[in-house]
């Protein structure tokens, strides 16, 4: 059975526990383990803490500014989360790179880790640039594992 859901969030603080809460109760609901469920849901508050942080271009200006947008899919073995916002975009994807060059940051920093957290709690992860109207894209996905307790979510 697929899942999936996609939220238009306005960039405040308020919102990222609010796509987090949707998306472990989503994994619960399916029976997705709980180890998978928080490693995802850490990924997903870092993506939308970044959107909210950095994904408004008072520039332009228009309601697109204000808000980003949070799409998942449960497919099968599978989660895939994309955050995406309205913002500048990443500076080294549109300097004709695949993507942005990510460091980790130094050990007492207290900002600077989402993307390499997202990294290493993710199975695949793409970072970049939409095309045309501009703003960040953050996707990654993860296989999935299924409660001992409880039987994956099934089509009836």
């Amino acid at each position: 059975m697929s899942i999936w859901w996609s939220l238009h969030l306005r960039r405040e603080a308020a919102s990222v526990p609010l796509a987090r809460r949707l998306l472990i109760g989503t994994m619960e609901t399916a029976g997705v383990d709980p180890d998978i469920s928080y490693d995802l849901s850490v990924a997903l508050s870092e993506a939308c803490a970044n959107a909210v942080e950095h994904g408004g271009d008072t520039a332009r200006g228009g309601p697109g500014s204000e808000a980003y947008r949070v799409t998942a899919y449960l497919d099968g073995e599978k989660c895939r989360i994309e955050v995406a916002d309205a913002g500048p975009g990443f500076p080294a994807a549109s300097a004709g790179r695949s993507r942005p060059p990510i460091r980790p940051a130094h050990a007492d920093a207290e900002n600077g880790r989402g993307l390499c957290l997202i990294e290493q709690l993710a199975d695949h992860v793409h970072i970049g640039n939409k095309p045309g109207r501009g703003g960040a894209v953050v996707s990654f996905d993860k296989v999935l594992k299924w409660r001992k307790d409880a039987a994956p979510l099934m089509a009836v």
